[in-house]
């Protein structure tokens, strides 16, 4: 859109100055939409990491967990095995072998 705009003044003595202004639009300014997109890409980055790295932390704990029932099941075993060989060495030492 082309819009002429005439502006007519005139001083003390009389005499009249006219300007002559041409201002051309070519219509609304259009904003990029670029960077909301980075943004929105950054922000799915952020959460998928997130979750990547909570899951990993999930999976240490079960894996600390089961560690630990694994060796208070060995110390359980052996707990086992030498109130056997007490027993055994009491029953040959009373000399009432089984």
């Amino acid at each position: 859109m082309t819009e002429e705009r005439i502006t007519t003044t005139e001083d003390l003595d009389g005499r009249t100055h006219t300007t002559h202004t041409t201002v051309i639009d070519d219509g609304e300014r259009r904003r990029g939409g670029s960077g909301t997109w980075v943004l929105l890409i950054i922000l799915i980055l952020a959460v998928v990491a997130g979750l990547y790295f909570f899951s990993g932390m999930s999976n240490s704990e079960a894996a600390k967990d089961n560690a630990i029932a694994d060796a208070a099941n060995q110390v359980g075993t052996a707990a086992e095995q030498v109130g056997n060989a007490a027993e055994s060495a009491a029953n040959e030492a009373t000399g009432s072998g089984n």
